[in-house]
């Protein structure tokens, strides 16, 4: 038992270490570690049928094809904003645990997709390139699993060769360099470098090699990310503003709620969140909550019902869970860099979170309670600062922009 149990363990240890310089390898021995990593015994239940490629909104055919990541539900609301603009489009997300999951047009366990039959994903192939005009592939992951390789920049040149137009979308850790942003950042969760930190490291160098040899639109969901692609154009985060629009009163409490709610508690820096209330939750001058791995509804009525949510500490950006909370009219609290807030302001708006970093915290919450009057003036700015920028129009825009989609369609 122990030299088996000491074998398992060098044999991770070993793929850990080949994970983590999968950016330094061949693109050939690369796509053939993938497809060992997938290989299996002949398929007998591909499924009946291939996904959907007609939007459930407007029950007409997609001329656009969103996936297959779906992180926080982004790809259906890019899919749905866009279908309000008057361009039919569906969302795919395929998922290695349904738990954590987002709602899509159409969602398959990962393993489902990477391990189905060639022919059953040449039929998938063969109905997306007879379907739509266009298509998103999210986050470096492959839509048609060993057809090309699990390699997403293959399929879209696959794609091109049929007519399709093709943007890549990149979302945060799927293209952000720990090292890069831990020079800059002094609260980066990044640093030290682990072994988690490693891994995204080879993640993102993998697939910013692989981005290189595209020939399209890249597309980011924050405006972080564009320093490090120059070129690339913003789509920003939708959010349902009206699903999270609150008339609670705020700040009306002796002690108000203030409410962190992180998916991720050490690229949120839940650690310094809680290191900063801590003195005021003793002095009973704040109520603090903190959930994790809570459903989307539980979430919403807890901001909607808070006085101060305190978003993130370690990144330097603001994204969906900000601009729930702005929606809420409540109170934002985060440390944004610069660059991001320029990048906003260039559109218009001034992004109305309060700025803290983690060591002003503290000071930065009493500053609060000490004039509500001006903390209220500035949450008040978040619903509409939400419907300008986050309510999915901009980014319908910006999609129909990258990916030409202004002609009329052939439906």
């Amino acid at each position: 038992m122990g030299v088996a149990r000491r074998a398992r363990g060098l044999a991770a240890g070993a793929a850990g270490t080949l994970a983590a310089r999968r950016h330094r390898l061949p693109p050939a021995l690369d796509r053939a570690l993938d497809a060992a990593k997938w290989a299996r015994t002949p398929w007998t239940a591909d499924p009946a049928d291939v996904p959907t490629l007609v939007s459930p909104r407007s029950g007409r055919t997609a001329r656009v094809l969103i996936g297959p990541a779906n992180f926080a539900g982004q790809g259906l609301a890019w899919a749905s904003a866009l279908d309000r603009s008057g361009v039919p489009a569906v969302s795919w997300a395929f998922s290695a645990d349904p738990r954590f999951g987002f709602g899509a047009d159409h969602s398959a366990p990962l393993t489902q997709v990477h391990r189905a039959s060639r022919a059953y994903q040449r039929r998938v192939f063969a109905h997306v390139v007879a379907t739509v005009e266009a298509v998103v592939i999210e986050a470096g992951r492959p839509l048609f699993g060993r057809l090309h390789g699990y390699d997403p920049v293959a399929e879209a040149r696959a794609l091109q060769a049929h007519g399709v137009r093709v943007a890549l979308l990149w979302h945060g850790t799927d293209i952000r360099v720990p090292s890069a942003h831990a020079a800059t950042h002094p609260d980066s969760p990044f640093a030290p470098p682990d072994a988690r930190t490693r891994a995204l490291e080879a993640v993102a160098l993998r697939n910013r090699r692989r981005a290189a040899a595209f020939d399209g639109p890249v597309l980011v969901s924050t405006p972080d990310l564009l320093p490090g692609w120059p070129g690339a154009l913003w789509c920003p985060v939708a959010v349902d503003a009206d699903a999270w629009a609150s008339d609670a009163p705020l700040l009306a409490r002796t002690a108000p709620l203030v409410v962190h709610a992180p998916s991720n508690r050490a690229l949120k820096g839940t650690d310094l969140v809680e290191r900063a209330v801590r003195a005021l939750e003793a002095d009973e001058l704040v109520t603090y909550r903190a959930v994790a791995g809570v459903p989307a509804d539980e979430v919403r009525g807890l901001y909607r019902g808070a006085d101060v949510v305190l978003d993130q500490f370690r990144l330097g950006i603001y994204g969906v869970a900000a601009c729930e909370a702005m929606a809420a009219g409540r109170l934002v609290v985060s440390q944004v860099d610069a660059q991001v807030r320029s990048a906003v302001a260039a559109l218009g708006p001034e992004l109305p979170v309060r700025e803290a970093t983690a060591d002003q915290l503290e000071s930065t919450l009493r500053a609060v309670l000490a004039d509500r009057d001006a903390a209220r003036a500035l949450a008040a700015q978040g619903p509409a600062f939400v419907r300008e920028l986050h309510d999915g129009r901009r980014s319908a825009s910006v999609l129909r922009e990258a990916l030409r989609l202004d002609e009329p369609s052939g439906d």
